[in-house]
């Protein structure tokens, strides 16, 4: 394949994205890294199912948008790969396949490796949410029943990143599931939907023009506003109670942490111009990614 065109694909897998991919991971791994039954295998493991996973869902999002034309010159964000005429619905689409597939492979793998031929039950209930992630990283904007159309990315979003990523990491390795994973899946869900939430806003208008209907479109620009405010301070202040509790040497961190966030939000109660809006959700996507690395830390040190 030529150097150029491995360029085209590596644009199009979106490398900004992934990092906030594989946060819930790290978080749902850091509660387990303590115990002497933790294994670094099935956290390599993790970390490469769902990069594949975020790059089917990216692959994805630029054919589902391109076909419906929601990617067009009145789009603030990046010009994506369809939309530009650098690859073609048909090349697209077998890269979704070809992606989907490793993805499916990769969670085989992980899933054997996790429960071997112990649990049948564990085997086909994880069979079924790698099913169902694969399902949701497609149809969030490809087909007429598009979720991410409908309002329903939100949710989605706090689902597989939030509850599924933390509490799928912490269940692989432990094989239980704890107040202390369910709260930490909280706050990253909250932290994920605020990512996405930031792009609808970016795309409100240019997304209500072609009839994409996400929360931000539904709520309005003042209504959008508040909602990210909720999600930003929800997931702070959860986060910072939860340290509290807990009797790590490394607390302190975590509040280091935050401060981008609590930054960023500053600047969205001033902003008036969706277009600058861009370059936050970079800053909202890495900080989240880099507060999963200080609770690792955090707890790996204790």
């Amino acid at each position: 394949m030529p150097f150029e065109k491995i360029k085209v694909w590596i644009r199009t897998a979106r490398l900004r994205t992934l990092p906030l991919s594989i946060s819930g991971i790290v978080v749902g791994n850091a509660l387990c890294v303590q115990s002497t039954e933790f294994s670094w295998l099935l956290f390599s493991l993790m970390l490469l199912t769902a990069t594949a996973f975020q790059i089917v869902s990216n692959f994805a999002n630029d054919y589902g948008d391109g076909v419906k034309g929601t990617d067009n010159k009145d789009r603030i964000g990046p010009e994506r790969v369809l939309q530009s005429g650098l690859l073609s619905r048909q090349a697209l689409k077998r890269g979704i396949i070809w992606c989907a597939a490793v993805a499916m492979l990769l969670s085989l793998v992980l899933i054997l490796t996790a429960f071997g031929s112990d649990s049948w039950i564990y085997f086909l209930v994880f069979l079924g949410l790698a099913i169902l992630s694969i399902w949701a990283a497609i149809s969030y904007t490809v087909g007429e029943q598009a979720y991410g159309y409908r309002g329903l990315g939100d949710l989605f979003v706090f689902i597989f990143f939030g509850l599924v990523s933390v509490l799928g990491a912490y269940f692989l390795q432990f094989k239980v599931i704890s107040t202390t994973a369910v709260a930490m899946a909280l706050v990253m869900g909250l932290l994920s939907v605020a990512v996405l939430n930031l792009n609808n806003m970016r795309d409100r208008e240019s997304d209500a023009t072609v009839g994409k209907r996400t929360l931000a479109v539904i709520l309005g620009a003042l209504g959008a506003k508040y909602y990210h405010y909720f999600l930003i301070l929800s997931a702070t202040g959860s986060l910072i109670v939860f340290f509290v509790q807990q009797t790590l040497s490394f607390n302190w961190l975590i509040l280091v942490g935050l401060i981008p966030l609590l930054i960023h939000l500053v600047t969205v109660i001033q902003n008036k111009d969706p277009k600058t809006l861009d370059p936050e959700l970079k800053k909202v996507a890495l900080t989240t990614f880099g507060l999963s690395v200080l609770i690792f830390i955090s707890f790996s040190l204790g």
